[in-house]
């Protein structure tokens, strides 16, 4: 790990009685720097070599290239943080540099604080990054949109319903005959009650797969998933009565990073339309703060992009590390003809 020492901070940490800066103090920082085997620079005011108690001593680590001290017409504190920002360093300083915090706003993992006991610094920790709010729906939001500007259709309603077998149900029916909104209430509940469940859903598939007039996907929160899934017969079954088709739709359930829990939307396609593997694969490049959420969480994001691109096979999502994304909610999108499927 690189760090910047903030020379002036790190000297003036607890001054003498004479209201000198203490040129022990960096040494301190040094022999704690090496003895972590970072890589670190020392950044100093220019002013500080008027005000530390061991001036030649000091102005020798000057001369000799040690010590930088900051070019005239800088303000050492943003000089410093502004080197930081283009090293990828840390700074070590007990300064919390309120005045830039507009213009650097990760400061607090920048940082990193310390204490000076005897002749031995001790380095705190920074503090971890706030996550940015919505970071998943905004990755798959930019995917969608990169889709979109290819010219392939996508869903992108984000209006939801409470969720219930029954509300899938009847959302469906409306969206395929809406010329019966006004009773299809009560008449589906009847009929959606006198459904037998299906043990085995996947032979309900076996039969529909080729011949299935619509793809119905709910798109749900993760924790709905089981739940649509079990009754996801019942729904199919429903809409065909209901419709009078003569081959049952099928419902595909899809985790939906859009939707919360206990609600669900639907994209609803003509079957011929329905891509078997979803023509782009996605290469997220992510700062390293939210790296490991992003790829723990890539599966749903796939999900949310095969539902609403309307495919049956995910797209395999990489996540990497960029270090050109230096701020916690930054990162790229690149999407890739072909690859590895991943369904």
């Amino acid at each position: 790990m690189k760090i910047i020492i903030d020379a002036a901070n790190v000297a003036h940490y607890k001054k003498g009685n004479n209201g000198k800066a203490k040129f022990k103090n960096i040494i301190a920082a040094i022999k704690a720097l090496e003895k972590g085997n970072h890589e670190f620079l020392i950044i100093a005011d220019a002013s500080l070599r008027h005000s530390i108690d061991k001036k030649e001593e000091y102005e020798k680590l000057v001369d000799d290239g040690i010590i930088d001290e900051v070019p005239v017409g800088n303000i050492a504190d943003h000089f410093i943080l502004e080197t930081a920002e283009q090293e990828h360093a840390k700074v070590l300083s007990n300064d919390k540099y309120r005045d830039f915090a507009d213009e650097f706003h990760d400061i607090k993992n920048m940082r990193i604080p310390f204490t000076i006991k005897g002749d031995k610094l001790v380095l705190g920790k920074s503090k971890k990054p706030k996550k940015v709010k919505n970071l998943l729906q905004n990755i798959a939001d930019e995917i969608l949109n990169e889709i979109e500007r290819k010219r392939w259709e996508v869903f992108t309603d984000k209006t939801t319903q409470p969720f219930s077998p029954l509300n899938v149900a009847k959302a469906a029916i409306l969206r395929l005959d809406t010329s019966n909104e006004k009773t299809v209430g009560t008449r589906i509940e009847n009929a959606f009650h006198r459904m037998p469940m299906f043990k085995n859903i996947m032979e309900m598939v076996d039969d529909v797969e080729t011949s299935a007039p619509y793809v119905i996907f709910v798109l749900v929160h993760p924790k709905d998933y089981k739940s649509a899934v079990h009754d996801a017969g019942n729904i199919s079954v429903t809409v065909a009565d209901r419709l009078h088709l003569v081959n049952r739709p099928l419902i595909a359930v899809r985790n939906d990073l859009f939707v919360k829990p206990g609600e669900f939307a639907l994209n609803i396609i003509v079957s011929d339309e329905v891509e078997d593997i979803c023509p782009f694969n996605v290469e997220v490049r992510i700062n390293s703060y939210d790296e490991m959420f992003v790829k723990n969480n890539s599966r749903n994001i796939a999900s949310t992009i095969a539902a609403r691109l309307g495919s049956w096979k995910f797209p395999y999502v990489s996540v990497k590390s960029d270090m050109l994304m230096e701020k916690p909610g930054e990162f790229d999108i690149y999407l890739e003809k072909g690859g590895k499927p991943d369904g």
